[in-house]
């Protein structure tokens, strides 16, 4: 009997331990919950810790810290981190969380990801997220395997200022608008389009998807039979009818980034048709704060693509072998919704992940654009399927912007002189 009142004495005592234990361990070091105290989460960043990207992923895995008693230990892998991961995810590295685009997570790591589909639905993320980047992420491999972190949109950019000045109070949302916007905006003494040869397959490419769509571009591309498709040759015809207005901004195609960069220091080029980032560039190159819009690029009439806009993404994969697939979620999620990803749109000056949050000013129209993008666009819509003539379809297209080709018909031909 002595020896039961002993036990049970000691088994009380070990368990008042071993509560106040956990009471000191990670909750009075970390705070809030504890609810993952113990647990290390390894993150592999394509960003470097002096970037505004880096500062606020640092801000936001410090404050998880605070309130789940998780360490996170971040590597700052830098841009490189895509010819890093295939071999490090393939030995089993310790990684838990990593970053890349999310077309090379889904396609070509997909093998080495956490299905992230129950814990997305039981996180109400389809709510928090633009369902064009997960829809495709599931296309390519087959269940939710990426997160969006850093989204991109492309369409045309405007300077509202010169807009209102040129008495433009409508957004152009067909050819025909967006040819009457240009007149006005010449008849006012400003000048249409900026143009960079580095951007001149994807603004004829937007201007094709519009025509004959994307999956007839990746054939052509593939196959040739340029000049047997008619879209083909409408779609040159019209950049030959707006080149021979005087649309283009002075010395366009330019090499990049001059033309854009007038955008900047001359301040009388209206639109440049690129991705959101061009308003980062024009700002760094001169310092310039435009007042800068954004609309979709207008549909043709006839056309097979009205609304589909290029959109690309950084987005955050958990590794297959993670110990801590929850903790890694519920990070990932702290980080692209909500405080953090305010915080990161605000700071970086980019799209929240999360469309609930709001833009930059000089973002304005990109979380509406991705809302109305069921289908993204890959960037100069499938063009660069042929890795050896993307180069030379490029320069063609230099040239009808320069003026090279009377009719769309003779482009057709040049481009499939190429094969």
């Amino acid at each position: 009997m002595k020896k039961r009142i002993i036990s049970a004495f000691l088994i009380s005592a070990m368990t008042v331990a071993a509560v106040a234990g956990c009471g000191s361990s990670g909750d009075s070091d970390k705070g809030g919950d504890g609810k993952y105290s113990g647990v290390t989460l390894n993150y592999w960043s394509m960003w470097n810790s002096s970037e505004p990207q880096g500062q606020v992923i640092q801000e936001a895995a410090d404050a998880f810290s605070e309130e789940t008693g998780a360490t996170i230990n971040i590597e700052w892998k830098g841009r490189d981190i895509n010819t890093l991961l295939s071999s490090a995810l393939s030995s089993e590295e310790a990684i838990d969380i990593f970053e890349d685009s999310y077309m090379n997570i889904a396609k070509n790591y997909k093998d080495y990801c956490y299905d992230l589909t129950e814990m997305a639905e039981e996180a109400g993320y389809a709510d928090k997220s633009f369902g064009c980047f997960n829809d495709k992420v599931v296309e390519w491999a087959g269940f939710l395997c990426a997160i969006t972190e850093q989204p991109q949109v492309g369409g045309v950019w405007y300077n509202k200022d010169i807009f209102e000045d040129c008495g433009i109070t409508e957004v152009p949302t067909t050819w025909t608008e967006f040819m009457d916007v240009c007149e006005k905006i010449t008849a006012k003494g400003y000048q249409p389009l900026a143009l960079d040869g580095t951007y001149a397959d994807f603004t004829f490419g937007y201007h094709m998807d519009r025509v004959i769509g994307q999956d007839v571009i990746k054939d052509l591309a593939m196959n040739g039979g340029w000049s047997e498709n008619e879209g083909v040759i409408e779609a040159a015809d019209d950049i030959i009818e707006f080149v021979g207005n005087g649309y283009l901004a002075e010395g366009a195609p330019d090499e990049y980034p001059a033309s854009q960069n007038k955008m900047g220091t001359e301040q009388n080029v209206a639109m440049v048709v690129c991705a959101n980032y061009v308003t980062s560039e024009v700002k760094n190159n001169t310092g310039a704060d435009l007042n800068w819009g954004l609309f979709n690029y207008p549909e043709v009439e006839g056309g097979v693509d009205p609304s589909n806009a290029y959109a690309g993404a950084n987005s955050l994969g958990i590794a297959s072998y993670s110990e801590n697939p929850q903790a890694a979620f519920d990070f990932v999620m702290f980080l692209t919704t909500g405080e953090y990803d305010q915080k990161m749109a605000d700071t970086a000056i980019q799209i929240p992940a999360d469309p609930s949050n709001t833009e930059p000013e000089t973002l304005s129209g990109s979380i509406e654009t991705l809302k109305a993008t069921t289908s993204p666009l890959d960037w100069n819509m499938g063009m660069n399927d042929n890795s050896d003539l993307k180069a030379n379809f490029k320069d063609t297209i230099i040239k009808l912007y320069e003026g090279k080709f009377n009719t769309g018909a003779e482009f057709a031909a040049a481009m499939d002189a190429l094969y």
